[in-house]
């Protein structure tokens, strides 16, 4: 008989370690521990997180996930709905810039898929559309880079990769090049009666 200890998989609350998952907050990331800590005398255990990209490592307690949204990669499926999402006709509201940005924050944070893919499409600018402002061009290369590194991670490729199929969504779009001469006639008329 061998004197080792069986060697087992942690697993807690349906998560176990090696395995990649999205913490709303920061994305993707990788329990690489379950650990047990005492902290003012009460035995905690742990899920220890790594963010590699962001060079980081959180420690969240296994009761807390539920309440902080941690949850396990998208479906192959729903990651293929967030892509088409990419190609749908960006949906901005007429509200105030500070209003929109909350919105779009929020949407980021909340660590879905499919929410993030909106603020990626709304925020989106080919090369022909107006530049975007500093705040606009921050929210959208935080919504890409949560999409990136989710879809990276489910489908198995770099970044790199995941960006080019992103873009490559993106193109596909409607209105992504330069306004039609129907379309300025349009804009100019609807801002004919909003002054009216």
């Amino acid at each position: 008989m061998s004197s080792k200890p069986p060697k087992k998989t942690q697993t807690r609350e349906g998560f176990k370690t090696n395995e990649y998952i999205v913490y709303p907050a920061h994305g993707v990331g990788k329990i690489i521990a379950i650990e047990e800590q005492e902290i003012a005398g009460a035995k905690l255990e742990l899920f220890v997180i790594t963010f590699e990209k962001d060079k980081m490592t959180l420690r969240v307690p296994t009761s807390k996930i539920a309440n902080v949204g941690m949850r396990k990669l998208s479906e192959s499926d729903y990651v293929g709905k967030a892509l088409e999402t990419l190609t749908g006709r960006a949906r901005i509201k007429r509200t105030m810039w500070s209003r929109r940005a909350q919105e779009y924050e929020a949407k980021i944070n909340s660590g879905d898929l499919g929410s993030i893919a909106e603020v990626v499409r709304d925020l989106y600018r080919s090369d022909t559309q107006p530049e975007q402002s500093y705040s606009e061009r921050q929210l959208y290369e935080s919504a890409l880079d949560r999409m990136a590194r989710e879809i990276a991670a489910v489908r198995g490729c770099t970044e790199t990769e995941a960006i080019q199929e992103i873009e490559k969504m993106l193109a596909k779009g409607p209105r992504r090049g330069a306004r039609t001469e129907a379309e300025a006639e349009e804009a100019d008329g609807d801002n004919q009666e909003e002054a009216a």
